[in-house]
């Protein structure tokens, strides 16, 4: 009777172990909504071959850490908050090490799980924020590199062609983002807000900069106005990516409270779905 007890003790422990097996593959196996991948990565839901998002964590968190984290103290710096200034310089580091680093490993992990736009998005400013920390390092000679005589014939730095030569990369970027704008109209409205504010920095950069390389009376202080204005968007574009952030956090761990981040995916639908 021991041992009938015993064997019969073994096969409903085996078939309490199966049964949760099987609910963990039945849960593992249902597919997660679009609206909800969309606010995970930030894009619309594509296939893929494999269960590589399955296997992996999810890298649109670890990127946009990285672009806050840069970002953020550029803004208030831009805009002067408590005596900052520099055009950022006292960060430098900063754009390196958390806004290059993080933001180019999270596109280069997107790109892996196919992620395609989050990818393209995370890579370009992962490089953007690598480049802007070598502008502002003094190893990379961006600046010195314009050494020489001034127009009135006086040594010092020449740096009309600094700044309008900068100008031209802030502009490019704004046109960059505008067509990541556009996409994000797939997205959600936090990712429009974004790339909306960004669009509208990069354009007041672009006037700042220019303003500077021109040698006129009060373009000094009209350049300054144009880099306070600049901070602000980019600080809209920090708030709407805090948010974001938290939303995807909160996701993430299954918080019981989640926070919606304006799906548009039923807004402007795909053309493959239009077809259909």
């Amino acid at each position: 009777m021991a041992e009938e007890k015993g064997t019969r003790s073994n096969v409903d422990s085996d078939s309490d172990r199966l049964d949760a097996l099987n609910r963990f593959r039945s849960a593992a196996s249902i597919s997660m909504t679009p609206e909800l991948f969309e606010k995970l990565y930030l894009a619309p839901q594509s296939k893929v071959k494999g269960q590589l998002r399955d296997t992996f964590g999810n890298p649109t968190p670890i990127a946009l850490v990285g672009f806050l984290m840069a970002l953020t103290p550029l803004s208030c710096a831009l805009m002067g908050w408590r005596g900052a200034g520099g055009d950022g310089a006292a960060t430098i580091p900063v754009y390196f090490f958390q806004g290059g680093v993080l933001m180019t490993l999270g596109g280069l992990l997107e790109w892996i799980l196919g992620n395609s736009f989050p990818a393209v998005v995370f890579c370009t400013f992962g490089t953007f924020w690598l480049s802007y920390g070598g502008v502002l390092n003094p190893s990379f000679a961006a600046f010195s590199s314009f050494a020489g005589e001034d127009e009135a014939g006086a040594e010092g730095l020449k740096t009309t062609g600094f700044n309008a030569s900068l100008g031209f990369w802030f502009l490019f970027m704004g046109l960059l983002c505008i067509i990541f704008l556009i996409c994000s109209l797939r997205t959600n409205v936090a990712f429009f807000v974004i790339f909306l504010s960004l669009t509208i920095a990069f354009g007041l950069l672009t006037g700042a900069f220019w303003a500077q390389a021109e040698d006129f009376a009060g373009n000094a202080d009209y350049a300054h106005k144009l880099l306070v204005g600049a901070g602000a968007s980019a600080f809209v574009t920090c708030l709407a990516g805090w948010y974001i952030l938290l939303a995807i956090s909160l996701a993430i761990v299954d918080f019981p409270i989640q926070i919606p981040v304006g799906d548009l995916s039923n807004v402007v639908k795909g053309r493959s779905i239009r077809e259909r």
